[in-house]
C-alpha cells in the first residue's frame, strides 16, 4: 500500500520500490481499500528484500516492526527510517475487522507519507 500511495501522491518524483521479508501476494484487502480511494495497486507484485540488496537508496523506510527487525543494511542509503504500523494481514480475524485493519493501515501510511513529503520539500526529512 505504501508503494501505491507514494506513487499516487508524488507522481514521477521518486523511484519507488517496495519489498517484504517474504514474497507472498498483494493482499486482496489491500487492493480493495486502495481502490476505495482511487488507487489501483492490482498490478503490483510482492517482492523480497533480496531483490534490492546492493541498490543505492536515498531513503529506506520500514513500515512494520517485523520488517524493521529483519531489514538488512542497505549500503549507500542516505537515511533509514522506521514507521511502526500494525500489519493488517497478521492474525486470523473476521473479514469486516480485517478490512477495517487494512483501512487503518492505509490511512496511517497516507498521513505519514503526507508528513514525509512536506518535510522532504522543506529539506528536513528526518521523521
Amino acid at each position: 500500500m505504501a508503494e501505491g500511495l507514494l506513487r499516487a501522491m508524488a507522481p514521477g518524483r521518486f523511484d519507488v520500490c517496495s519489498a517484504g521479508t517474504v514474497a507472498t501476494q498483494v493482499r486482496p484487502e489491500a487492493i480493495r481499500v486502495m481502490q476505495e480511494i482511487g488507487i489501483d495497486i492490482s498490478s503490483q507484485e510482492s517482492k523480497t528484500l533480496d531483490r534490492y540488496l546492493g541498490t543505492p537508496f536515498e531513503v529506506v523506510i520500514t513500515v512494520c516492526d517485523a520488517a524493521n527487525a529483519a531489514c538488512p543494511v542497505f549500503l549507500g542509503a542516505g537515511r533509514r527510517l522506521h514507521w511502526s504500523i500494525s500489519d493488517p494481514a497478521a492474525g486470523a480475524i473476521a473479514a469486516d475487522a480485517r478490512l477495517a485493519a487494512f483501512r487503518a493501515a492505509r490511512d496511517d501510511l497516507r498521513g505519514r507519507i503526507e508528513g514525509a513529503l512536506a518535510a522532504y520539500d522543506r529539506g528536513d526529512f528526518t521523521k
